[in-house]
């Protein structure tokens, strides 16, 4: 997050920081309880990025009583995180539309860890005209590949060791592509594989999609995304690669 407020504090004249867990984007099973919360250490990496404005809003007055309006964007949906996280996506498209019509910034920064969520967002934009562009960050990692996630945290050691699985799956599907091997299905195993003999690990889906409407590709051709979610014990990690085949100089 702190490189988003990094990449913003460079672009824009004032950056304005939201601070919340939204309760609408956990399912009814999922950590919403022990979900970190740790605002002062927060407060002090929004300070030293440069934020102008940390909007911290309570939850009540959010989210007051009579809150009843969803907002649904609906093929984007339906497949990954939104098969395995049925009602996630609509607590994210919800609680966006509040923060972007309250705050109304010209420039919006997500990063690249969620792309399903970011392609979801940017879709919702475009269909209700929402004056604001959003703007997908790359996805920042620690030395040997994990991405950074706040549920980093509650990976115990060996945990953590096996956490650089998803990342090294999704490089070898990278890897398969630039060798030359097009097929999705192909692709799709050479991740898998990855994961082979491997104990408390289990796998959520791992995917070779057109990167723009996240349908599974046959053939992959153009830009396409690798998506991935696995399960360490009780940690869920998720994680995409972006690939592109440049076309052939005619």
């Amino acid at each position: 997050h702190v490189s988003l407020m990094q990449r913003a504090r460079r672009q824009c004249d004032i950056v304005v920081v939201s601070l919340f867990v939204n309760p609408l984007q956990f399912g009814p099973s999922e950590d919403l309880s022990r979900y970190p919360r740790t605002y002062q250490a927060d407060r002090q990496a929004c300070l030293k990025a440069g934020v102008n404005v940390l909007f911290v809003p309570d939850g009540k007055e959010f989210y007051p009583q009579a809150f009843q309006t969803t907002v649904t964007v609906d093929r984007l949906t339906q497949r990954w995180e939104g098969a395995v996280r049925p009602t996630h996506f609509q607590g994210v498209t919800i609680v966006v539309t509040k923060l972007l019509n309250l705050v109304r910034p010209h420039l919006a920064y997500f990063g690249q860890k969620d792309y399903q969520q970011y392609v979801v967002i940017e879709q919702m934009v475009e269909d209700l005209n929402m004056p604001v562009k959003i703007v997908r960050c790359p996805t920042v990692r620690e030395a040997d590949g994990l991405a950074l996630s706040s549920r980093n945290r509650f990976l115990g050691k060996d945990e953590r060791r096996q956490s650089t699985l998803l990342y090294h799956a999704l490089s070898a599907g990278q890897k398969c592509i630039a060798g030359g091997e097009r097929s999705g299905v192909k692709i799709q195993k050479a991740m898998a594989k990855v994961f082979q003999k491997q104990q408390n690990v289990s796998i959520d889906y791992l995917a070779v999609c057109d990167s723009q409407i996240l349908e599974p590709l046959k053939r992959v051709d153009g830009q396409a995304v690798l998506l991935g979610a696995i399960r360490i014990g009780t940690v869920r990690l998720i994680d995409n690669l972006l690939v592109r085949i440049p076309s052939r100089a005619s």
